[in-house]
């Protein structure tokens, strides 16, 4: 074998071992991260969600609020509050008084999620480590995730943790159709003392809403 095959050779070997170790950190840091947001009793933040497409001429901003619990949680978002109770889920819109009833088989493809934010990465990603960025006094370190099968609409996904919390402070999807997603949390609080009847849905809290099973 001639000389340069042997050191091209050489460098394909450490170019793979590198990306093996980075896509090992990525995951180990993903599940420092998800092990630790899941470790608390209950999470609440605020977010911010910011959908932009250039070709499109989109721009949208908006803001939310959300609480969780193991299974449970209460979203505030869009005009509209998603309460999961563990079984079913429950749509509520004030501005049309209706309610909408879901099972928790059907509540996974139902709008935005909040508990997939622990879990959403562990099956059909690779991993890769990116960029790091000082945010507001906070070091993010970022994971992009690109899917092992590409014939979805997502080109890729960026996870910003912060290494020294360890919880999830950013997360960006990018479509192949130009759209970037990025959601932001803010203002997290761990472990709060919730109401017993938080998660409760009470029919009775709605006496003109039209309620559709």
């Amino acid at each position: 074998m001639k000389l340069k095959n042997l050191f091209l050779l050489f460098f394909i070997v450490i170019y793979i071992d590198s990306i093996s170790q980075t896509s090992n950190q990525a995951e180990n840091l993903l599940n420092l991260a998800s092990k630790q947001m899941e470790s608390y009793n209950n999470i609440e933040f605020e977010f911010s969600y910011v959908l932009n497409n250039r070709i499109e001429q989109i721009n949208q901003e908006s803001s939310g609020q959300v609480t969780v619990a193991g299974e449970k949680y209460k979203l505030n978002f869009l005009d509209a509050i998603q309460l999961f109770d563990g079984k079913s889920l429950y749509t509520i819109v004030p501005e049309n008084e209706e309610i909408t009833i879901t099972k928790a088989q059907e509540e996974e493809d139902y709008g935005i999620n909040p508990r997939e934010l622990l879990q959403f990465y562990k099956n059909g990603y690779d991993y890769h480590w990116d960029i790091s960025q000082r945010v507001k006094g906070k070091n993010i370190q970022f994971v992009k995730l690109i899917p092992t099968k590409g014939d979805g609409e997502i080109e890729s996904l960026l996870v910003g943790i912060d290494t020294k919390q360890n919880h999830i402070y950013k997360l960006i999807e990018i479509g192949y159709n130009g759209t970037i997603t990025t959601l932001t949390i803010n203002n997290m609080k761990v472990d709060s003392s919730l109401p017993e009847n938080f998660f409760v849905f009470d029919e009775a809290d709605y006496p003109n809403y039209y309620i559709n099973h």
